[in-house]
């Protein structure tokens, strides 16, 4: 990996925990419902850079998130983790199997469903292991995911297009290098 390749991808790292650190302060009907802003950054990664870069963005913000917030190796740590890398594997996935079909915004809905459902199925798995409960909060989950999904897709967008027109990028061919990492 080159230099400027680190450099992007600690800066990138770097936003994405600002980000994840700026939305503990809005406050949540819920308390572990959040808007997922730091998912911004991984799409945006994804879209410019591709999917390897896209997976440590997500790794490192995790990781430094959960111990900016003491919450590493706790239950929000690992739902936190798991949810995040089921998002970026199917951003990833779909953005390699279909390159052009899906907008950001597409992208970002499929991201925040895997997100979600990664997410209760560790809790089930690790947790509750009472499907009715994960059935009781899966719609919120989900109706929640699609609002947020759509809100992070939509700014994603509008990031990806301001970059793209500043630097002169255009994405990457194959749309990631998913299978070829």
């Amino acid at each position: 990996m080159e230099s400027q390749d680190r450099y992007r991808i600690a800066l990138l790292s770097a936003y994405a925990l600002a980000l994840n650190g700026f939305e503990t302060l809005i406050p949540s009907p819920i308390p572990w419902l959040k808007p997922g802003l730091a998912n911004i950054v991984t799409l945006v990664t994804l879209h410019l850079y591709g999917f390897r870069a896209a997976l440590t963005v997500t790794l490192i913000r995790t990781l430094l998130g959960s111990l900016f917030l003491g919450t590493f190796l706790g239950p929000a740590f690992f739902l936190s983790m798991g949810g995040g890398i089921a998002g970026t594997l199917a951003m990833g996935l779909i953005t390699a199997l279909f390159p052009r079909l899906f907008s950001p915004l597409g992208v970002s809905l499929i991201g925040a469903f895997f997100h979600n459902m990664g997410q209760l199925f560790l809790a089930y798995l690790l947790f509750i292991q009472r499907i009715e409960a994960v059935l009781v909060v899966m719609p919120i989950l989900a109706t929640t995911g699609i609002l947020t999904g759509a809100v992070n897709g939509v700014a994603g967008r509008y990031l990806i297009e301001a970059i793209e027109s500043r630097e002169g990028m255009s994405p990457p061919s194959s749309g990631g290098d998913i299978l070829h990492s």
